[in-house]
C-alpha cells in the first residue's frame, strides 16, 4: 500500500469511526461534521509532523473557515473574517466539510487525495437535504476557505525573523542541545494576532532577578526534577513529563473539545463556534508566549545548571527557543480558559497523547489538568516553575479576551 493509499485509509477510518460511535453522529442526517473534520485536521498535523510551536497557527485557520462557513448560512454571531454572504438555502453542512477541506488542502496539498476521499465521504452522509443546498454550501464553503487563507497567508509567520544577536550575559538564552543557531520559530512573536490587538498585550514582567529567593527555589526544583538520570522523579512524574510533550496543544484539547461537545449535545454551529473560540486562543496565546520569549531572551535551565554542574541533562532535549514563559503552559492555559466558558471549571475529562498510544490523564476540572501541564515541563527539565506559572497566568489573559471578543452573538 503506498503512503497516499495509506492516509486515505486512515482519513476514512477516522470518519467512520465518529459516525458510529458518537452521538452527535449517530445516523444519517446527525453527523456533526465540525467534529469529524476536527478529527481530520489532527491527522494531517500528525501526517505532516507539524511541529508544536507551528500547529496552533494553522488550526485556527482551519476552524476559522470551518465557523465563518457555518455561521454565514445561519448568520447567528459576527463573523471571524469573512462577512456572511451565503445563498439562503446552502446546506451549513456541506459548507463546514467544503471550508475545512479546502483550507487543509491549501496547507498540506500533498494530502489532498485523502482529503478529497474524506470530503467525499461526508458529502454523502448529509441526508435530508436538496442536491441544490449541498452543492451551494460546499461552493461558499470553498469562498470562505480561500479569503481564510489568503488572509492568514499575509499575517507575518512566513516572514524572515529579524538578526539574532547571540549574549553571554547570565541569565541570557545560549544554544541548548540538540540545536544550532538562533532560537527557532521567532516569527511566531510578530505574527498578527487572530483576536489580540497584539502579541504584546499581555506581556508578563519577566523572570525574577538570578539572585532572588523564587530563582534559587525553582533551580534546585528542576536540578533534582528534572534531571534525566533523577533519583527522585517517580516513574509516574516521567510518563507524564513524555505525555504532555509529545503531541501538540490542537492535538491535546481538541480532541476534549470534541467529548465534550458530544456529550453536550452541541449542534454543529456551537460546535464551530467552541472550535474556533479554542484554536484562536491556542494561536494568539503562542504568539504571546513567543512575543515574551524573544523580549526577555531567556536561558533554560540546562544552560543555569551547567555553570557548576556541566555533567546535568533534562529528561528529554531542551526545546530550541528561549524558556520564558513556558509555551505550552501560556498555550494549554488559554484552551482551558475557553473550555472553562463552554463546559464549566468542573468537568470530568480525558486527555490523551499521540505519542504514548494507550496512555491517558483523566481530570475532574480543567484547573487539575493545567497544574499537571506545568508539573510536565519542570519533570521534563525544560522549565522553571515561575516560568509555568506567569505562562498559565498569560494564557489565561488570553482566553479571556478571545471569548469576550470574535463571534460575539449578531447583535450584539
Amino acid at each position: 500500500m503506498t503512503s497516499r493509499a495509506r492516509s486515505i485509509a486512515v482519513v476514512v477510518s477516522i470518519l467512520c469511526l465518529v459516525a458510529t460511535a458518537s452521538p452527535a453522529s449517530a445516523g444519517k442526517g446527525q453527523v456533526n461534521l465540525a467534529i469529524e473534520w476536527n478529527q481530520v485536521m489532527l491527522t494531517s498535523f500528525a501526517t505532516a509532523n507539524v511541529p508544536a510551536p507551528a500547529s496552533s497557527r494553522l488550526a485556527a485557520i482551519v476552524a476559522t473557515a470551518t465557523f465563518d462557513a457555518v455561521n454565514g448560512v445561519q448568520r447567528a454571531y459576527t463573523p471571524i473574517h469573512v462577512e456572511a454572504a451565503a445563498p439562503a438555502d446552502a446546506s451549513p453542512k456541506a459548507a463546514a466539510a467544503s471550508a475545512a477541506h479546502d483550507a487543509l488542502v491549501a496547507l498540506f496539498p500533498t494530502q489532498r487525495a485523502a482529503l478529497d476521499a474524506a470530503l467525499a465521504s461526508s458529502l454523502a452522509r448529509i441526508g435530508g437535504e436538496e442536491d441544490a443546498s449541498v452543492e451551494d454550501g460546499v461552493a461558499w464553503g470553498a469562498r470562505v476557505a480561500a479569503e481564510v487563507v489568503a488572509w492568514r497567508a499575509a499575517d507575518g509567520f512566513a516572514s524572515a525573523p529579524p538578526p539574532y544577536v547571540f549574549q553571554s550575559d547570565p541569565g541570557q538564552w545560549q544554544p541548548t542541545p540538540g540545536g544550532s543557531g538562533a532560537p527557532r520559530f521567532r516569527t511566531l512573536a510578530t505574527t498578527t494576532p487572530f483576536a489580540l490587538v497584539s502579541a504584546s498585550q499581555f506581556r508578563p514582567l519577566g523572570p525574577p532577578p538570578l539572585d532572588s529567593a523564587r530563582f534559587i527555589t525553582d533551580l534546585a526544583e528542576v536540578r533534582s526534577l528534572g534531571r534525566q538520570d533523577s533519583a527522585t522523579r517517580t516513574a509516574w512524574q516521567t510518563e507524564t513529563a513524555r505525555f504532555w510533550q509529545l503531541d501538540t496543544p490542537p492535538a491535546y484539547w481538541d480532541r476534549v473539545a470534541d467529548t465534550l461537545a458530544i456529550s453536550s449535545h452541541l449542534n454543529l454551529l456551537k460546535t464551530a463556534r467552541v472550535l474556533a473560540l479554542l484554536n484562536i486562543a491556542l494561536a494568539d496565546a503562542s504568539f504571546a508566549v513567543f512575543d515574551a520569549k524573544n523580549h526577555y531572551n531567556s536561558w533554560r535551565p540546562v544552560t543555569a545548571i551547567a555553570a557548576d554542574d556541566p555533567s546535568w541533562q533534562p529528561l528529554m532535549t531542551t526545546p530550541y527557543f528561549q524558556e520564558y514563559p513556558s509555551a505550552h503552559s501560556g498555550i494549554s492555559s488559554a484552551g482551558v480558559t475557553i473550555l472553562e466558558s463552554t463546559f464549566g471549571p468542573d468537568v470530568s475529562f480525558t486527555v490523551s497523547s499521540g505519542g504514548l498510544p494507550g496512555v491517558e490523564r483523566s481530570f475532574t476540572s480543567f484547573g487539575a489538568a493545567l497544574g499537571q501541564v506545568g508539573d510536565a515541563r519542570v519533570w521534563a527539565g525544560f522549565h522553571f516553575r515561575f516560568s509555568c506559572d506567569d505562562g498559565a497566568a498569560l494564557g489565561r489573559q488570553v482566553g479571556a479576551y478571545v471569548a469576550s471578543h470574535v463571534m460575539r452573538p449578531a447583535g450584539d
